[in-house]
């Protein structure tokens, strides 16, 4: 039976708890990382980006430039540490760029 909330609860509270019972937690993570990668890599990186994926803990990435990808190919380290630290935990392991 789900427990009751004192009426003092903060909305944020509320949500974080619905989030956890209803188990929708991978989802709303891939949410977070389409975004988190979108506002991180910004227009120049968004305009060749085709497909932001999460499974599991891997990022697909699809990309329409093979010179940006090659690029981005050297900094998949940094990259995984932007996106984690502005997810504020790790979700993302490891980014394969297609």
């Amino acid at each position: 039976m789900a427990k009751r909330l004192s009426n003092e609860s903060s909305i944020s509270e509320v949500l974080q708890q619905f989030i956890q019972q209803n188990k929708l937690g991978s989802g709303m993570d891939k949410i977070d990382v389409e975004q988190a990668w979108k506002s991180l890599m910004g227009n120049g990186v968004n305009s060749y980006t085709q497909e932001v994926i999460l499974k599991g803990s891997t990022l697909y990435v699809k990309l329409t430039s093979a010179v940006l990808r090659e690029e981005l190919s050297y900094g998949k380290q940094k990259i995984i540490a932007m996106l984690n630290e502005e997810l504020r935990k790790d979700v993302v392991k490891d980014i394969v760029l297609r």
